[in-house]
C-alpha cells in the first residue's frame, strides 16, 4: 500500500515523515556543531557544504511531501483525538512554516556573497541576484532560532505520539510506523 487511506498512512507518507524527522535531527546537530568550529578547523568547510547539501536535498524532500500530501486521501482522525486535534494542526502547520523558514533563511546565507550553492558536487543552485545589507547575519539568526523553535515543536509532537500510544492507547502513533489493513 504506498497510498494512504481512509484508516491510515501509506508506504510513501510513511517513509517521507520519518526520512525528514532523522534528515532534521541530523541537520540541527550538525548546525550546532557547525557554529562551534573556527575557519581554520580541518572540518569548516566540508561540514558546510554537507550541511547546504542535506539542507537542499531536504526542501526538495518536502515539497515532494507537501505534494504528496496535497494529492492523497487523509486519513481520518482517531476519535480519541478529539481535543488535541486542533492543537496538533496548528502545531504541525508551524513546523512546516518553521521548516520554510528555515530553508530560506539558509538559501540566504549561502548565496549573500552571489555564488552559487554546490550541491554534494552534482549541481549548483543559483544565487538570485537580489542582496540586502547584513544578509548573512540577519538570515543567519533567523536561520538558527527558527532551527531552535522547529526542535522545540518536534519535542512536543513526539510527546503528544508517546501520550496517544502510552496514555491513550490508541494507533495514532502505530499509523506512522506501520501500514494498517483496510477495515
Amino acid at each position: 500500500m504506498f497510498k494512504n487511506s481512509k484508516t491510515g498512512y501509506g508506504l510513501v507518507a510513511i517513509l517521507l515523515h520519518w526520512l525528514m524527522a532523522l534528515t532534521i535531527f541530523g541537520l540541527f546537530g550538525l548546525g550546532l556543531y557547525m557554529v562551534e568550529l573556527t575557519y581554520y578547523d580541518s572540518w569548516y568547510k566540508g561540514s558546510l557544504d554537507l550541511h547546504k547539501s542535506i539542507g537542499l536535498s531536504l526542501a526538495a524532500v518536502f515539497v515532494f511531501r507537501l505534494l504528496w500530501r496535497h494529492f492523497n486521501v487523509k486519513p481520518s482522525p482517531i476519535a480519541t483525538n478529539t481535543q488535541l486535534n486542533q492543537l496538533a494542526q496548528t502545531a504541525h502547520i508551524l513546523m512546516y512554516l518553521f521548516l520554510v523558514i528555515i530553508m530560506v533563511s539558509g538559501y540566504l546565507i549561502s548565496t549573500a556573497d552571489g555564488r552559487p550553492i554546490e550541491v554534494f558536487g552534482l549541481f549548483y543552485v543559483k544565487a538570485i541576484d537580489f542582496t540586502f545589507d547584513s544578509q548573512a547575519d540577519i538570515a543567519g539568526q533567523i536561520h538558527y532560532y527558527s532551527a531552535c523553535l522547529l526542535i522545540g515543536f518536534v519535542v512536543l509532537h513526539i510527546l503528544g505520539a508517546l501520550k496517544h500510544h502510552f496514555i491513550d492507547k490508541d494507533k495514532t502513533l502505530i499509523r506512522m510506523i506501520k501500514l494498517q489493513k483496510e477495515a
